[in-house]
């Protein structure tokens, strides 16, 4: 949309964006004449709208982009260009670099400094691209980005393995011995960021231009750095040489592992490489050794769920199926059902794609399908191996499904996980894979379904007053659970250093225990669909996934966005 349809002025472009009513601009526009100020000065003076609101309509009046510094990626190859102290003398910080179009993107306070501009331009050899941002955040963000291992090293080190540097063929094996020493300490601090940021995965992406690096946290991926596209490769290599990977084969995908210790800590990364258009692409998932696997209370088990699962723990024989998507924490909660029955009095086999964490006292076997191990084989050797209580990773066919069944039947009680939205659609999904519903009944003890919703940082924590509409749809959810005789209030992360700017700081789970009582045993006989069996279940006390979602809303665990993203049907 051209700014002449939006208007042509600061007022005119705010009524367009929603954020400014007509009759205020009309006073503001008027104002600007009469007092001689500017329509900023007079929106900022009088607290009419928001200051990103301000900063946004004047990127849209530029024709510039605006860009959120908390969500832009680090890029050491401009910070490389341009110093600390041009950028905290001009206020302007560093974007990102084009070598090809001889462009470099600058976020600017004021966009208009021609100043800055022109000092800059001069200074590089390169054409300024500016970028509207918030002000405000500009020197917190200079000040850190320049500051932080990640950026500052990375940036070091790429002064030394600068591609385009000419050398004599005497001078090649030196500056070979500098590029690998360089390259190995770039990954070495990537690796160091992931584990001081609390990542669970780490993506190395090629891209047409540039290679970028993506931190997943707390289940969501962050882009904090862009490395240029030349030093792609030798990153690549440094990698596969340290999960023993082959450094020459480049067209199939390849899996590996290592390890890697960083303050303290020590971290299992297991690594999978995969061919695209612009090179290899490198995930990394980071897997820590020390910290113990937690208790279920802290994963976020409370009540009568908790209850629930415990009493079906407490039971020699049965099956308890975990259930949730990709990524819900199903492997953790198994970890930690499996660690609460761990004594040396049993005997526990577990069979799993991948093993995550080695937990002493236990039988661990991976799953091999090359050689002909797989969950249905391998658990058909357990039974032979006096086990008490057995581990299968995933049921995903019958076979599967029946040696569970017969496994715990014959006194063995049995975990496994399924892929199924709720708790109430694991029957009818192992009836539809075959097994025999009055064999079900009398196997099946507990269903738990879950997902993870990111906490709410209590140390930048606040409280709002809810939105009407939402309380209303969370009224009737929760029903009899709603506390109707206090002033609710939800409660949100302002954002600070610590959390990334994000409000949020780990992770809860949100749950739903189904226990296989003789009711819903009647319904399992019946072949009775999902939702009679939810149906069911609720009359005898079952809190759904949204319900307890909604009730860690109310005790402040979380936020209400980030239920309705992990718990919306």
């Amino acid at each position: 949309m051209s700014n002449t349809a939006q208007g042509t002025n600061l007022a005119d472009i705010l009524v367009s964006m929603g954020v400014l009513d007509k009759t205020r601009a009309e006073q503001v526009k008027l104002a600007e004449v009469q007092y001689g100020t500017t329509q900023e000065e007079i929106l900022r003076k009088q607290n009419l709208v928001n200051s990103v609101d301000i900063v946004k309509a004047k990127a849209t009046l530029y024709n510039i982009p605006f860009v959120d510094l908390a969500t832009s990626p680090a890029s050491p190859e401009a910070m490389s260009i341009l110093s600390q102290e041009v950028s905290l003398k001009f206020n302007v910080f560093p974007l990102s670099v084009d070598k090809v179009g001889r462009t470099i993107t600058l976020a600017m306070a004021d966009p208009m400094d021609l100043t800055a501009i022109e000092f800059v331009e001069r200074k590089t050899g390169l054409r300024v691209k500016p970028a509207a941002v918030e002000p405000d955040k500009l020197n917190d963000i200079i000040s850190t980005r320049y500051a932080t291992s990640l950026s500052q090293e990375v940036t070091e080190a790429l002064k030394e393995v600068a591609p385009e540097k000419k050398v004599s063929p005497l001078q090649n094996l030196k500056v070979g011995f500098i590029r690998e020493e360089k390259i190995s300490e770039i990954v070495n601090h990537i690796l160091e960021f992931a584990v001081k940021s609390r990542s669970s995965d780490i993506h190395i992406e090629p891209e047409e231009r540039a290679t970028r690096v993506r931190y997943r946290i707390d289940g969501i991926l962050y882009e904090k750095l862009t490395i240029p596209k030349e030093l792609h490769d030798s990153l690549v290599s440094r990698i596969k040489i340290l999960s023993g990977l082959k450094i020459d084969e480049k067209r199939i995908p390849q899996d590996g592992r290592f390890n890697f210790k960083a303050n303290d800590t020590d971290t299992d990364l297991r690594v999978s490489t995969l061919p695209t258009t612009w090179g290899e692409k490198i995930v990394m998932r980071l897997l820590k050794k020390t910290g113990g696997v937690p208790e279920l209370q802290t994963l976020g088990l409370r009540g009568k769920a908790l209850a629930n699962l415990q009493e079906a723990i407490l039971r020699p024989h049965g099956i308890i199926i975990i259930c949730g998507p990709t990524g819900s924490g199903k492997t953790t909660t198994l970890y930690s059902i499996i660690s609460k029955v761990n004594t040396p009095k049993v005997n526990i086999v577990t069979l799993e794609d991948p093993i995550e964490y080695k937990i002493a006292g236990v039988n661990q076997v991976q799953i091999n399908p090359q050689v002909g191990l797989t969950f249905a084989s391998g658990l058909r050797a357990f039974l032979r191996q006096d086990p008490n209580i057995i581990l299968v990773g995933e049921i995903r066919d019958q076979e599967t499904a029946d040696l569970a069944i017969q496994a715990s039947l014959t006194g063995h009680l049995v975990f496994s996980t399924l892929h199924t939205n709720n708790s109430s659609g694991a029957l009818p999904r192992l009836l539809d894979m075959g097994a025999e519903p009055y064999l079900l009944t009398s196997s099946m003890t507990a269903i738990v379904a879950q997902r993870v919703a990111r906490k709410v940082h209590d140390a930048c924590k606040e409280s709002f007053a809810p939105d009407p509409k939402v309380l209303e749809e969370m009224k009737a959810v929760l029903g009899s659970y709603f506390p109707s005789d206090k002033e609710v209030k939800f409660y949100r992360g302002k954002g600070c250093q610590e959390c990334g700017m994000t409000g949020y700081y780990g992770r809860v789970g949100i749950f739903e225990v189904l226990p296989v009582t003789d009711s819903i045993g009647k319904l399992i006989l019946e072949r009775a669909p999902a939702s009679a069996i939810e149906k069911k279940a609720r009359e005898e006390g079952m809190i759904t996934l949204k319900q307890d979602g909604f009730l860690k809303v109310l005790a402040g665990e979380t936020s209400i966005e980030e239920i309705l993203r992990v718990a919306q049907e």
